[in-house]
């Protein structure tokens, strides 16, 4: 069995750049063998500054390199499932960027074509490795505030205005998979599901739309049943919200602003009791959760340890943000 996992990266992302590509070289299992590029000029400079042996001037020259064992897809979300899938074709196992697709179509066909591979498939939540996350993960579970009754969950930000004026970012291209929803939506629907431990039967939401026709400003609601709500939060033209809360029937459990990417400080949450106005201070020992989830990956593909999150998880989530899209544009109720 190998020692570590040979890494190639499809893609010259930003989200690639400042995180993962460092994280993969930081990782006790893996090492980052190439990175492919279209345009491998611009990509020069990273492959120098980390040490990456090879740089290919296309996707697919890294996928047909035998050296890679798996890669990690940064693409915008419309390539997802092409390039996912041909990475799997080619036996590699693949870590893809969220959204994992554009739709639950997309992503039933991918998490199939893994299973033809009998290759590994996960969608980089990289949240969820977070040891504040697992923390809290835990204590719901453990009963701490009782019976989860409300996740109210966010992610929000503001666009740049010429960005927004010139539309010309695959964020706001419905072509390329573009809006909030999909963006950082899927971050709030995601967690709103691992905390209630279950699936949400319908769901309500409104939107307002970029001129191109992608949401850009929403709220949803799910229904998880008797007592069990969540609302859910996403934007590009509004100021940050980037944090979750869980209330129980016995207390709660909020967090600040960093709830998704509290890079590499010292994180927090605050614990309250059923009739606490202000709770008590959590604080959790810093650590890089991209880090975590790529050596997570990692000691899967090697054997050592089963996948914490299977792409069935992915399809579920996207059926919930397939539904609450539905539901914007509708004005309905609709059911997942």
């Amino acid at each position: 069995m190998a020692a570590e996992v040979q890494w190639g990266v499809l893609g010259n992302a930003t989200i690639a750049r400042k995180c993962v590509i460092g994280a993969i070289g930081k990782s006790r299992n893996g090492s980052l063998r190439a990175l492919a590029s279209r345009s491998p000029d611009t990509a020069r400079g990273v492959v120098t500054r980390h040490g990456i042996p090879r740089l290919y001037g296309s996707y697919q020259a890294l996928l047909d390199d035998p050296a890679i064992s798996a890669v990690y897809i940064p693409l915008p979300n419309h390539l997802h499932r092409p390039w996912t899938e041909k990475a799997l074709a080619a036996g590699k196992h693949v870590l893809c960027e969220k959204p994992l697709g554009c739709d639950a179509w997309e992503v039933e066909s991918m998490t199939a074509a893994a299973k033809k591979a009998d290759r590994l498939l996960m969608e980089a939540f990289m949240y969820r490795f977070h040891p504040r996350s697992r923390r809290i993960k835990l204590m719901v579970e453990q009963g701490q505030i009782g019976a989860a009754r409300l996740v109210r969950a966010a992610f929000c930000y503001h666009m740049a205005a010429d960005v927004l004026q010139s539309g010309v970012n695959s964020r706001l291209q419905p072509e390329m998979g573009g809006g909030a929803l999909l963006d950082v939506g899927c971050y709030a629907v995601s967690v709103a599901r691992w905390l209630m431990n279950a699936e949400p039967m319908r769901v309500q939401a409104q939107a307002t739309f970029h001129p191109s026709g992608v949401d850009w400003h929403l709220v949803g609601s799910l229904y998880f049943g008797p007592r069990r709500l969540a609302v859910v939060e996403a934007s590009f033209i509004a100021a940050l919200q980037q944090t979750y809360s869980v209330v129980g029937d016995r207390g709660a459990i909020d967090l600040p602003h960093d709830a998704f990417i509290p890079w590499e400080k010292e994180a927090e949450f605050v614990l309250r009791g059923r009739d606490d106005e202000t709770g008590t201070r959590q604080q959790i020992a810093g650590a890089d959760q991209y880090q975590l989830m790529v050596e997570h990956f990692a000691d899967a593909v090697l054997g050592r340890s089963p996948l914490a999150f299977l792409p069935e998880e992915s399809v579920a989530n996207m059926r919930v943000l397939d539904a609450l899209s539905r539901a914007a544009r509708s004005g309905r109720c609709e059911m997942v």
